[in-house]
């Protein structure tokens, strides 16, 4: 059972987020009034405002529980969903689409090209971490950075001899551009990671149990190897979707769960969901700086969340036993 300090937290946590939401929507280049909208503000919330909230709701989601659920299995406090490679994989193939001017599916070519990517980027980091019947942190881990460096350098060959306007579009996607966001690109990416979300959430107590080693966890029941198999899918899931639907964004993953831990509890079965909706109001956060701090230009959200993640981060460092999991 939750204790009342910890349910008075949450419940600050939830409304702080909530406000967030809802300010996204309302906040903007141009102020629109919830109680006396015209026929187009009303468009420009429905079709414009909510699919982009929803957007960075659900990119946040998969990115913080991803996060909080990787530094446990990896046992690595500087553990991020972009640590295994995914991320890259994804930003490869939306970049060959964008340059290439693909477009067969419609609006949905992008994301589902980066989805693609991600997909068979985790197969093979899972494959290259696999041994002895079930997963190496290590070996996940090695594979991963090794494989993020190959398809870095591969994207900037690629966007080195591309033209100026695709280098600019792939550019802006790589940094997490949410002004693409769209109705038709959300029913796919609320799929996988709700259910990544749902498995990782599942699976929560053998996370906590995973962290305290491979031996003790053995000794309560669960197989170290099964567990991190299954939770690295739900990372996996995870990942693939948020990249797909707005391009890579950084430091969610890696700084909303330090702090979920430092505010309320080291136990995943919160840390999981708090993480999630940090990860949610932090990139709604983002975006609404984005495209409100100069307009009319946007900046990408991505940036918005290294300027704001990456001090934290450092003030984090300073912190070992924050930093402790």
């Amino acid at each position: 059972m939750l204790k009342g300090a910890m349910k008075i937290k949450l419940s600050v946590i939830a409304a702080a987020a909530l406000a967030v939401c809802a300010a996204s929507l309302l906040v903007g280049p141009r102020f629109i009034s919830p109680f006396h909208m015209s026929g187009l503000e009303k468009e420009i919330v429905l079709s414009i405002r909510l699919p982009r909230m929803v957007v960075s709701v659900l990119m946040g989601l998969g990115l913080g529980a991803s996060g909080a659920v990787l530094q446990g299995v990896l046992r690595n406090p500087l553990a991020d969903p972009y640590i295994l490679g995914i991320s890259s994989g994804a930003a490869l193939t939306a970049a060959l689409g964008i340059i290439a001017g693909l477009s067969f599916w419609g609006i949905i070519t992008i994301p589902l090209l980066a989805f693609a990517g991600a997909l068979i980027t985790g197969v093979f980091v899972g494959a290259m971490g696999w041994k002895r019947g079930g997963f190496l942190p290590e070996r996940l881990l090695l594979a991963g950075v090794g494989l993020g460096f190959l398809f870095s350098a591969m994207l900037m060959l690629l966007m080195s001899v591309s033209s100026d306007e695709g280098l600019r579009r792939a550019t802006l996607w790589i940094f997490g551009d949410l002004s693409i966001a769209d109705w038709s690109v959300i029913p796919y990416g609320l799929l996988f990671i709700v259910l990544g979300f749902i498995i990782a959430l599942y699976r929560a107590k053998a996370l906590n149990a995973l962290i305290l080693g491979d031996d003790l966890s053995h000794s309560l029941g669960f197989s170290p190897g099964r567990e991190r198999f299954i939770l690295f899918i739900a990372v996996g899931l995870m990942t693939a979707a948020s990249v797909s639907l707005g391009g890579m964004i950084g430091f969610i993953g890696l700084l909303v769960p330090h702090m979920g831990r430092f505010l309320v509890s080291a136990d995943n079965r919160v840390l999981i969901p708090l993480s999630a909706a940090g990860g949610g109001a932090l990139l709604c956060v983002a975006d609404l700086i984005g495209r409100t701090v100069i307009p009319p230009v946007e900046l990408p959200a991505g940036i918005i969340t290294a300027l704001i993640g990456a001090p934290y981060f450092l003030y984090l460092l300073r912190r070992r036993d924050v930093l402790g999991i």
